[in-house]
């Protein structure tokens, strides 16, 4: 038996990967699973509000997932949240392949040919790092423009703190880097993708990806709200916008909006490296 294929997008938070799993999942070769691995990880004490959580309760009959139906009636979630509260306490890796086994009998029984499993649970560092023989691993890096980044938090900023676009610069800065660091030492295939690529020159940002993946393209990727395949319990809430999903689109508000911090960092040297290599790596746009 071939083993399993997991294509992973990892990143900052609010970077695109719900977008961009929508998208994958739009491929007759791949399906996504949105934040999948948030949902698989045990919750701490604390966390019995949070979704996931409840997702193993009463949530599982209102939360709708990307296939048009509850949670509790997915043909893949439903039977993996039946199961999931009694083995709980087994380690993510397990319960992962668990969850894959479900993805195997459901692709079956549509006579499908599944290729690549998606997971965009953007903050998980946990499966990259481990060793997985049985699992063919590979991960996408989306990473979006420090300066658009940037403009998005200061914007979303709701407990009106102090000086947040300073904030949200260092933050983009320190996390960014440890993903870069943390994915390397992985030693597991790595796509970079900068968010900006993706949503101004989609067809060729994908097709790039399709070709790393050994995929041809597939121009339903274009219009991932309407064509996708996922199965998304949790991510961002576009998913089930018609308008933002129809397609894939570039939000540039940014350029109108107040200039500091982010655009003053780039005269920094460290930072405007950072950037340029992290999003514009595929020389997919003009960016001099």
């Amino acid at each position: 038996m071939a083993r399993k294929k997991l294509l992973l997008i990892r990143g900052l938070g609010h970077s695109g990967t719900t977008i961009l799993d929508l998208a994958l999942g739009s491929h007759p070769r791949m399906i996504g699973l949105g934040e999948a691995l948030r949902i698989l990880r045990t919750p701490s004490p604390g966390e019995e509000h949070r979704g996931p959580a409840r997702l193993r309760a009463e949530l599982r009959h209102q939360r709708l997932c990307t296939c048009g139906t509850t949670a509790a009636s997915c043909p893949i979630w439903g039977p993996l949240l039946d199961w999931l509260p009694a083995h709980d306490h087994l380690p993510l890796a397990e319960k992962l392949r668990h969850l894959l086994g479900d993805v195997d009998h459901y692709v079956n029984q549509q006579n499908g040919e599944i290729e690549w499993v998606v997971d965009s649970y953007q903050g998980d560092l946990q499966i990259p790092l481990q060793v997985l023989p049985d699992l063919d691993v590979r991960i996408i890096f989306l990473v979006r423009d420090v300066r658009s980044w940037v403009h998005s938090r200061a914007r979303d900023n709701k407990k009106g703190e102090s000086l947040p676009g300073v904030r949200s610069l260092a933050r983009w800065c320190r996390v960014n880097r440890r993903f870069e660091r943390d994915l390397t030492r992985s030693g597991k295939p790595i796509f970079l993708l900068g968010y900006e690529e993706l949503a101004l020159s989609p067809e060729r940002s994908l097709t790039l990806l399709c070709k790393w993946l050994g995929l041809s393209f597939a121009k339903a990727m274009l219009t991932p709200g309407v064509r996708t395949k996922s199965h998304i319990l949790a991510g961002n809430r576009l998913r089930f916008d018609p308008l933002k999903s129809r397609e894939i689109s570039y939000d540039t508000s940014w350029m109108q909006g107040p200039a500091w911090p982010a655009q003053p960092a780039l005269m920094l040297p460290s930072v405007d490296q950072l950037n340029r290599r992290l999003v514009y790596s595929n020389k997919i746009l003009d960016v001099d």
